[in-house]
């Protein structure tokens, strides 16, 4: 792919206020207009540039808006408070009660909750399927079927979207697909390859800091705007809309997201071809042993690696927890929920952020009880890291006993 993204986002240059360097901050909730009918015509979504409230929007949240829209190569994005509050947003705008999604059945436990629980409120159905099987996918479509979700790098088994077929499918059957594209910024581009809507949780590699909390919708002006309607837009009436403060924050972050993500999959791909190699169930998208391989490697940016994320099943819970415990005691990281921070984060799902699937669907998934999700940080001798990871293992008796003979 020739699309550089990295390079769109450095073009943005914006001046603030009094010159300087970074866009001031429009610290506001509310902003004055100089005639009555501007104000009006502004509720009525007829006046560009103008401001009214910010939960509708402030020029913070806009600056933000445009470096994402430019990450991701669509005509506009909104950010909001949340992921969930981007997904959610996306979803009730898309839906009305009765009506059906076909969404990939290995996703964010908070995105599943949405989707089975909330949604029943509003006799909102989903189908939950293998989003690799693309007649599956096709055979789940109905009359009412109004979109396919799906996330580009699946939480947490790390399944491939083939997001080209599925934006054909998509099309094929007039509906939108809405792609989650947390765990891939920068090594995916998901629009480019034909996804309608792409969503992020901001929270994790875009912003890299683990200091807030923060979602995305990069999409079409048009849809962007009706998420914004005063009177019908999910985005402005169900409130979650972003601070202007971490708008602006995250917003500097952003600068530094091509480095970042570099280094983070330049970790992952060493970590995981080493475990790999002593024997250890390791899933990286980065080894071609991994099913989606030839997928990820169509469609991602070389440039930007495979991605920071990989899994090791350590064969129980058991395993799982004493070793995480020794990893943190050992300062490889910290045993905590998230992802895209500049220490590595483990964490094993099936009882944290995947915990809302039940048991009995885990293990028909393939989510097993030893499986610990890596999001890798950005040490600078990896070399280092993972002889101490690995030593964590052999006190715990975790490598295989191939490799401890050796």
């Amino acid at each position: 792919m020739d699309y550089k993204a990295s390079e769109n986002i450095q073009d943005l240059q914006y001046f603030g206020e009094f010159g300087g360097v970074n866009p001031s901050i429009s610290d506001s909730s509310t902003y004055t207009f100089l005639s009555a009918k501007t104000m009006f015509d502004t509720f009525e979504g007829n006046t560009e540039g103008c401001y009214l409230y910010s939960r509708h929007s402030s020029p913070s949240n806009l600056y933000l808006g445009e470096a994402l829209a430019q990450l991701e190569g669509t005509e506009s994005a909104n950010v909001y408070a949340s992921g969930m509050g981007a997904i959610s947003a996306v979803i009730m705008q898309l839906c009305n009660a009765n009506e059906h999604i076909v969404c990939s059945r290995t996703i964010y436990g908070g995105t599943y909750a949405f989707l089975k629980n909330f949604l029943k409120k509003f006799n909102i159905s989903t189908s939950f399927v293998d989003i690799t099987n693309l007649e599956t996918v096709e055979m789940s479509i109905t009359s009412n079927t109004k979109m396919i979700y799906c996330e580009a790098v699946s939480n947490p088994l790390l399944e491939v979207a083939d997001i080209t077929s599925l934006s054909k499918l998509a099309k094929k059957y007039g509906i939108p697909l809405v792609v989650d594209n947390t765990f891939s910024p920068l090594n995916i581009n998901a629009a480019k390859l034909g996804a309608d809507i792409v969503v992020h949780s901001l929270t994790k590699f875009i912003n890299g800091s683990s200091d807030c909390v923060a979602g995305a919708v990069c999409a079409s002006t048009e849809f962007c705007l009706s998420l914004k309607d005063v009177n019908d837009g999910a985005g402005m009436l169900l409130g979650s809309t972003l601070d202007s403060l971490r708008a602006a924050s995250i917003l500097k972050n952003m600068r530094t997201l091509h480095i970042r993500i570099k280094k983070h999959s330049e970790n992952a791909h060493y970590l995981a071809s080493a475990f790999k190699n002593d024997g250890l169930k390791v899933v990286y998208p980065g080894l071609d042993n991994h099913p989606g391989h030839k997928i990820m490697k169509n469609q991602m940016n070389p440039e930007y690696g495979f991605g920071g994320l990989m899994t090791l099943d350590v064969g129980s819970l058991e395993n799982a927890n004493a070793l995480m415990e020794l990893m943190q005691k050992e300062k490889l990281g910290y045993l905590a929920v998230s992802l895209g921070f500049y220490k590595t984060l483990f964490s094993a799902p099936g009882t944290s952020t995947s915990s809302e699937i039940p048991m009995e669907e885990q293990e028909e998934l393939g989510l097993s009880h030893g499986l610990i999700r890596f999001s890798i940080g950005l040490d600078n001798d990896i070399h280092k890291t993972y002889l101490t990871m690995r030593s964590c293992m052999e006190k715990l008796n975790i490598l295989p006993k191939t490799i401890l003979l050796a």
